[in-house]
């Protein structure tokens, strides 16, 4: 063997270990690859179920809050109607009592102004 073929044979060892050197991580990279993808799965396979619930869930929301508005307008009518009525009362009762009290504070005043002798001024 000449001396070429040695350093030839080096070179092929060497050459041979530099690929197993670099098979060893792209073998590990080859394995996150497949655990990714299998992570990827289970994401997708437990998404599409909660998605459904999701959807579900905001529609019989959107049921009930379409009963809610019912209810709130039926309550804002209502409201209205009331202020209507103890407006109509107060205008009904309110004046003839405001009339009467008038009434009642002006004879207590004249009965309470006679019981009383009035003072003399002097005249000089």
């Amino acid at each position: 063997m000449s001396g070429g073929d040695i350093a030839g044979l080096i070179a092929a060892g060497v050459f041979a270990v530099l690929v197993l050197l670099l098979a060893v991580p792209i073998w590990k990279l080859g394995r996150v690859f497949d655990e990714l993808r299998k992570a990827i799965r289970t994401v997708t396979d437990e998404t599409t179920p909660l998605l459904e619930e999701v959807t579900s869930t905001v529609s019989t929301t959107h049921r009930q809050l379409k009963t809610v508005d019912g209810i709130t307008s039926n309550v804002s009518d209502a409201s209205a109607n009331i202020s209507a009525l103890s407006s109509l009362i107060a205008a009904t009762v309110g004046a003839p009592l405001i009339k009467v009290s008038a009434f009642s504070y002006g004879v207590r005043s004249a009965f309470a102004g006679r019981t009383s002798p009035a003072r003399r001024r002097r005249s000089r």
